[in-house]
Formats: structure tokens, C-alpha cells, sequence
């Protein structure tokens, strides 16, 4: 198998493929061009999105040219694979801002020099597509009862499937010719729901242009307990700082199961394999390997300066040095603590508790800690007695989540 495969293979990326030997063979012939789609229907990627770019960075170090497609017009219809019921339509405006987001996200993660990576946008040639002739040129070579033979339809035919999203597999087919015709692209990869998609396009390209194409698709990446990975208490787990904190994507990551150590490692680090599964091996220290996961993924998406401080703030909160003052940190009104801050108000106030009554919950379940001691009377206010010389509290919420409270 050509190098550049049996890699995403070692590390765990390979779930399905069109024609293994034959896309092995081309790419030992030279550079194979392929592409990754995600539409901004959302202001931020999420960890899940990234799969498929850990994967694109791993090809190109093998020298070939990856394309990160901005779905700016597939957007604007939303695609049904995975979905149980249709996405909200959001305005045009909306999706090229999101667009813009994405391209710098990933652009920080891949850095596109516009040879051997760059982004593209489908907005370019499907915004101003005439529906006629897109039927006639491009709908003539799509068997309807094939289509419904595809998983993502066939789950949404139970729910309901609209005509609009109907459409959506042939859009995504235009985009893969598109970028053969543009581009030279003879691959399309992406996450295993979109299987169906990707096989209809490169059918596609075979009967409009005669050329063989291939398709690779990764595994949808789940927690050893069947979890969708990268989901949290607060919801994804998205790369924008101002919806997931550094402090709290570190904290996902050193939290992981220790059965999903390894396999994230490979995944979601570029630590050599064999290192990886060092660190993992039966008998060695297990935490340390975790702490190694969550700075070398927070580095890759944030920077190490953010990485360096999350650890930090880690070791503070968990009681092995570090500085105190890159915990998550809120800054809350003295007086309050003179008068006696009502415990309830101040973890909500926090961040710790969406609410008074699931901060209640927390205190009565003995989960609330402040200045390491459980707090164990709803009604019982804290008072600045409890601050530091610098008027400072580290509260807790439950095991793992820290906050550390300035009084100002």
C-alpha cells in the first residue's frame, strides 16, 4: 500500500474506500489532488469537523495537494446526511460570514500556501447556477431510485425529506466535478456519512468526463462508551476561544477515557505512531499521557502560548503547581462578599451552574466546594472572610471544573 495511506491507516482514519489498490497505485505515480468539504452552517468549526484536516495534513506531508472547500453555496440548502430532521435555513449574509470564520480556523490549523493546500468556496460556481440546464447537463445522469438507496436518504424517508435537501447529493456531486475540471482533483475524503455523496460524485465525473476518481471516507469518531466524540456539558466542543475556552477544550482532552487514549493520540496529534503508543502502553502513567493528549491538541489548534497556559491553570486547579491565574477566572463585585454572597448566586455567577436551581442541585448533592471545603448549605452566604490576602477563591464545581474568583 502507497505510505501515504498505510499512515491515516496506522492512525486510525481509514474507514472505507472506493478502490484502495487502485487510488494506492496513483498516488505512487505521483501527487494526487483532493478535496475536503464543510459548510459554515454554524459560526465555528467543532472538533468533529477536524477529522478529515488532521487527515488532509498527513497526505500533504506525503506530497500530496489537498483543497479545503467552503460549502458557501451547498450552505444555503444544507446537506440531510446524519440529520433527523431539516437544518434551519439561515440568511446568505450569515453563511459567507461563517465562511470567513472557517477559512481563517482552518487556515491557522493547515496553513494554505496555495500549492500544496489552499481553500476554495462552491458559493463561486453554484450561487449563480440556471436551474434548467443544471438538470438537463448535470440531473439527467442521476437515477432517483439510486439515490434512495443511499443510507442518508433512506433514514430521512421516515422523518421526511425535503425536495430541497433532495438536491443536495447532486450539488455535492457538481462541486467534485468542478474541482476535477478546475483543479485536477481525483479524491474526495470526508467523515463515513457522507459515503453516499462522495460515490455519486465521482459516478458522475466517469459519465460526464470519462475519468477515474476515488473516494476515502473516515470513521465517525466515538468514545469508548459509544459517545459522539467531542460533545461536552456545554455542547460541542467548537475551536472559536469565545465558545470554547483553551482552558476548557485542554480540560476535554485530559479528561478522556483512559480506552480512548491512544486511538486520540494517533488521531488528533502528529506525535510519530510509535510514540504514541508509548505513552499509552500498559504501565506507564496514564495521566501523563492524557496531559501530553490535551497540550499537544490545544497547541495544534490554539498555539502553545495557550497550551502552556491551560496546563498551567490545570496543574493550579488540580494541586500541582502552576499558576493560579490562568484557571478560568471571574470577576465579581467585593461588596457582594461583605454583605454575604448568596452561594447559589455565586456559582451561577461563576459560570459553574446555568441556574440557581442547578446550583442548588450541586450544593445538595455535595458537588459545590469552595476554598477546597464542600459547601453544604444552600442558605449559607460566603463571605469576604473566605477571599485571600489578594481577594482571591477558587471555587469547584463537582471533580473537574474550576473557577477562580477575583473580588474587585
Amino acid at each position: 500500500m502507497n505510505p501515504a495511506l498505510e499512515t491515516i491507516k496506522e492512525r486510525g482514519f481509514l474507514q472505507q474506500c472506493t478502490d484502495l489498490e487502485g487510488l494506492s497505485k496513483r498516488m505512487d505515480e505521483g501527487p494526487v489532488t483532493f478535496y475536503i468539504g464543510c459548510d459554515p452552517t454554524g459560526p465555528s468549526l467543532h472538533i468533529g469537523h477536524m477529522v478529515p484536516f488532521f487527515a488532509l495534513r498527513h497526505l500533504r506531508d506525503a506530497g500530496h495537494v489537498g483543497i479545503a472547500l467552503l460549502g458557501g453555496g451547498t450552505a444555503r440548502i444544507g446537506d440531510p446526511s446524519g440529520k433527523t430532521e431539516t437544518r434551519k435555513m439561515i440568511s446568505y449574509e450569515a453563511i459567507d460570514a461563517n465562511a470567513e470564520l472557517f477559512r481563517k480556523q482552518l487556515d491557522r490549523f493547515v496553513g494554505f500556501d496555495g500549492k500544496t493546500s489552499f481553500s476554495a468556496n462552491n458559493k463561486d460556481w453554484l450561487a449563480d447556477l440556471n436551474y434548467i440546464d443544471f438538470l438537463r447537463d448535470i440531473g439527467s445522469h442521476f437515477s432517483v431510485n439510486r439515490m434512495l438507496s443511499f443510507e442518508a436518504y433512506k433514514a430521512r424517508m421516515e422523518t421526511g425529506l425535503s425536495f430541497v435537501e433532495f438536491n443536495y447529493q447532486l450539488l455535492q456531486s457538481y462541486d467534485f466535478l468542478e474541482l476535477y475540471r478546475r483543479h485536477g482533483c481525483r479524491l474526495q475524503i470526508g467523515g463515513d456519512d457522507q459515503w453516499g455523496n462522495i460515490v455519486a460524485g465521482m459516478e458522475l465525473i466517469r459519465r460526464v468526463e470519462g475519468a477515474e476518481v476515488f473516494g476515502l471516507t473516515f470513521p465517525l469518531v466515538m468514545t469508548h462508551d459509544g459517545k459522539k466524540m467531542g460533545k461536552t456539558e456545554k455542547g460541542a466542543l467548537f475551536l472559536d476561544p469565545a465558545m470554547t475556552t483553551p482552558y476548557d477544550f485542554f480540560q476535554y482532552w485530559r479528561n478522556v477515557s483512559d480506552a480512548d487514549v491512544l486511538k486520540f493520540l494517533l488521531m488528533f496529534t502528529f506525535l510519530p505512531a510509535a510514540e504514541c503508543r508509548a505513552l499509552a502502553a500498559p504501565g506507564r502513567d496514564i495521566n501523563a499521557a492524557k496531559e501530553r493528549l490535551a497540550w499537544e491538541v490545544t497547541a495544534l489548534i490554539h498555539g502553545t502560548e495557550e497550551a502552556d497556559k491551560a496546563l498551567s491553570g490545570a496543574k493550579a486547579a488540580f494541586g500541582g503547581g502552576g499558576d493560579r491565574s490562568s484557571m478560568p477566572t471571574a470577576e465579581l463585585s467585593r461588596a457582594r462578599f461583605e454583605a454575604g454572597y448568596p452561594v447559589l448566586d455565586l456559582f451561577v455567577d461563576a459560570g459553574l451552574a446555568p441556574t440557581k436551581s442547578e446550583a442548588r442541585r450541586l450544593v445538595q448533592q455535595g458537588g459545590a466546594f469552595v476554598a477546597d471545603a464542600a459547601w453544604k448549605d444552600e442558605k449559607a452566604p460566603v463571605g469576604a472572610g473566605l477571599l485571600d490576602p489578594d481577594g482571591e477563591l477558587v471555587l469547584r464545581a463537582g471533580k473537574k471544573r474550576y473557577c477562580r474568583i477575583v473580588a474587585k
